[in-house]
């Protein structure tokens, strides 16, 4: 299995030590500072420091619910502590993690100490059940001033969710790893903020091509900035078992040994499993697991010969083509085999969801398929967690509470629009909208372009409340997730070029409310995520439809 030690430090590719370069020599050139891209303070030449100008309040990503700037802006300095609530309670503990986390971003860029403590403090962390009915529990309100920051929420989310509003608001140099000139100011004003939606939502493909432990996570804190909750993890495919199965250890050690193009793919142990879960909850985001079944399987079926309905276990797969697998319905081995995995899942797996797939199961004859969803979901219900599958799960019988998750084009599909009807929830993610995977434009160097070219605009300009016709209303939608399959991704640099900025916009149409969308605000305000990505040495793709700085 391979292993590669989380980076500490911002990364850089080639490309975007080349484009620091450039900036570098640019600046040292003309003698001024680059912007909110560049450490402030002095310039080379004896320029003077550049004007001492906060963000403003609403110039972050996802758009606020409600922002009332005024007032003088607050400056962390030397003197700055971190104050949280006193006391041993899991609520005073939750504030302090955030706090900590907190400290943990702002130390390596500002040099400060930022003593984290319950007796002083111009940055306050503050638990208040009572704000509850105002913003739930993944709300907060931010208020600052000369004197201070105070974050309050009603929940620990909140109060994490409040931190990565104050991160957006310091300079983007307080994302670099390595000590940065000030001034590091805070605008002055108030936001009151809560999400639109409960599921925010990012998958990770590891059968396609593995990615390991801290690769995920590296994604994971990439998500946290932008409020993302929940990290869906597509776990097997065709291509690659992934995680270590005690009932059936050839899923992971044999299913797990290779990925697309041949290459030596690897799994995830229990322990490492456990791991990238708590890592994630850190985050205040939730693991969805995923077995893909009936289809999808060739690498479970290579695993266990007796899977199939002919007794042959086929060889293992490393090309990318689909539909060709499924498990033997009628065989009773196979839901002795389903129920395996799913229990020791969901005994590792602390969230409510199971994904179980159910896509493009074209191997498997409708009446089957019909059948094996019903037994699969009366098995994930009998281990107490909720299904989640694709949306071909309402062309079945989806149980009270299923999710299923739509990938289509259109937003017309009846089978999809009968079920939310019915009061099968929606997890909206349009592969035309936000597959991360897909080619930004035809020369773009990575992904597919099976449902067209998804520049950041298509990405970003739809709306989840009216997305589905024949009068789907919004209270059917459950969230918003955007995928990211891995048929040709294979590194962390991929991922994020990918990813970026597309996963910002799907983050805000998330969480902001529907009358804070709009393609010109938003596309003003990724300008400014773009020297905060350079900072956190993320290797974004740079859209010409985005005034880059």
């Amino acid at each position: 299995m391979r292993r590669h030690r989380l980076r500490t430090t911002p990364h850089r590719s080639p490309r975007s030590l080349a484009r620091l370069g450039v900036a570098l020599l640019l600046t040292v050139a003309a003698g001024v500072g680059a912007g909110g891209a560049a450490a402030p303070g002095t310039a080379p030449g004896g320029a003077q420091p550049r004007a001492a100008e906060p963000a403003a309040l609403d110039s972050v990503i996802p758009a606020p619910a409600a922002v009332a700037p005024g007032g003088s802006p607050y400056e962390i300095t030397a003197a700055t502590g971190i104050r949280v609530p006193s006391g041993s309670s899991a609520a005073a503990g939750s504030a302090r993690d955030a706090g900590e986390y907190l400290a943990g971003v702002l130390r390596p860029s500002t040099g400060f100490e930022l003593p984290v403590g319950s007796k002083s403090g111009d940055v306050e962390l503050r638990l208040n059940a009572k704000l509850k009915k105002a913003v739930g529990t993944e709300g907060y309100e931010l208020t600052s001033g000369a004197g201070g920051v105070l974050i309050t929420a009603a929940a620990p989310a909140g109060l994490f969710h409040g931190v990565q509003t104050l991160r957006q608001l310091l300079p983007a140099a307080v994302e670099a790893g390595t000590q940065q000139d000030g001034p590091w100011l805070v605008a002055g004003g108030r936001i009151t903020d809560e999400p639109r939606f409960a599921y925010r939502s990012a998958m990770l493909d590891v059968s396609r091509h593995f990615f390991t432990v801290e690769q995920a996570k590296r994604y994971i804190d990439q998500l946290a900035l932008y409020k993302y909750n929940t990290l869906h993890l597509h776990l097997t495919d065709d291509q690659g078992w992934r995680l270590a199965i005690d009932s059936w250890p050839n899923l992971a050690e044999y299913g797990g040994s290779t990925q697309v193009g041949g290459g030596p793919g690897g799994y995830y142990t229990k322990d490492q499993y456990r791991d990238l879960v708590a890592y994630a909850a850190s985050r205040h985001m939730t693991v969805v697991p995923e077995v893909d079944m009936p289809g999808h399987t060739n690498a479970a079926l290579a695993s266990y010969a007796e899977l199939n309905c002919d007794g042959v276990a086929p060889p293992l797969y490393t090309g990318t083509s689909v539909g060709f697998s499924s498990l033997c319905v009628p065989k009773e081995v196979t839901y002795d085999f389903v129920d395996d995995v799913v229990r020791e899942l969901a005994e590792l797996t602390p969230g409510p969801y199971l994904h179980i797939g159910g896509d493009e199961a074209h191997s498997t004859p409708h009446d089957e398929y019909v059948a094996f969803m019903d037994r699969a979901q009366e098995i994930v219900g009998k281990y107490g967690k909720t299904v989640i599958g694709w949306h071909q799960l309402a062309g079945a019988n989806p149980v009270e509470g299923a999710v299923a998750q739509y990938w289509g084009t259109s937003g017309n599909d009846q089978e999809v629009i009968d079920a939310a009807k019915a009061g099968t929830p929606l997890v909206l993610s349009p592969a035309n909208r936000t597959y991360l995977d897909m080619k930004y434009h035809a020369q773009t160097p990575l992904g597919l372009s099976w449902a067209g070219y998804v520049e950041v605009r298509q990405s970003y300009d739809w709306d989840p409340g009216t997305y589905m016709g024949g009068g789907v209303p919004e209270s059917a939608v459950l969230g918003v997730e955007a995928p990211l399959w891995s048929e040709t991704l294979s590194t962390s640099d991929q991922i994020e070029f990918m990813a970026f900025p597309r996963a910002a916009g799907a983050a805000e149409l998330g969480w902001s409310p529907a009358a804070k969308l709009g393609w010109d605000g938003y596309r003003d305000r990724l300008v400014a995520q773009g020297p905060r990505w350079d900072a956190m040495g993320i290797d974004f793709y740079r859209s010409t439809q985005v005034p880059w700085e």
